[in-house]
């Protein structure tokens, strides 16, 4: 087997995150430092597959690594290291359209998402974050599924995103101040082309704005986790 980036930048957050939830829950001196070396181990990897995509600054890039994950070490449960969730809504209106955003820092177009707040359910995340990013309001009417970011290749650690089909309700397209270069609905054969992941969400994101409700997809579970 090769290892690609994608390959080693899960296996560095896989280790990283064993060894910071380990010194969370550890009182025993030895067995900090043993994590913390383990740790060292995983910004190597990092840095190996940030290498295979452009040149880093070894030293430097490991000393960073490291002391940003040492930073984010808790203390007992509140130090479980577990993936970050993001929530995204596919937003349908009467003529068959999908609203989309452009992201002000990278000009790429995608349905609206964003990180999961404390306080708030799921759901309600997805319909705060499409008002907030395109002053659209919507109806959330389910779940469309779960989707594993760094297996899909958008996040480089470990994220999870609940994706809801929604209906627009009211509202008027606004951009976020921030956030939002430009928003905008638009129909199947007509996306912006900066648009991301299409080949993947466009035919069920466009099902689910027909009306149909197929059940929640979910990442299958591999034959061999830890190398595919």
């Amino acid at each position: 087997m090769t290892a690609d980036a994608r390959d080693l930048a899960r296996w560095s957050e896989t280790l990283a995150g064993i060894a910071r939830t380990g010194m969370a829950f550890t009182e025993n001196l030895y067995e900090r430092e043993r994590y913390e070396e383990v740790l060292h181990v995983a910004a190597d990897i990092k840095v190996a597959a940030s290498a295979l995509e452009d040149e880093v600054e070894t030293g430097r890039e490991i000393d960073h690594f490291v002391g940003e994950w040492m930073e984010s070490i808790g203390e007992g449960v509140p130090g479980y290291v577990t993936p970050k969730t993001a929530v995204g809504a596919i937003v349908g209106n009467e003529a068959g359209e999908i609203l989309l955003v452009q992201r002000k820092d990278s000009g790429i177009w995608l349905y609206p998402t964003g990180w999961a707040d404390v306080g708030y359910s799921p759901a309600e995340v997805a319909a705060k974050e499409v008002h907030e990013e395109t002053g659209i309001e919507c109806s959330v009417d389910g779940l469309m599924g779960v989707v594993d970011g760094q297996r899909m290749g958008f996040s480089r650690f470990g994220m999870y995103m609940l994706l809801f089909s929604c209906t627009a309700t009211g509202g008027a397209l606004v951009p976020h101040p921030l956030e939002t270069a430009d928003v905008g609905w638009f129909a199947r054969d007509a996306l912006p082309e900066a648009t991301a992941g299409a080949g993947w969400w466009a035919s069920m994101a466009f099902a689910a704005i027909d009306g149909e409700t197929p059940a929640a997809t979910f990442d299958p579970v591999r034959s061999d986790v830890w190398r595919t």
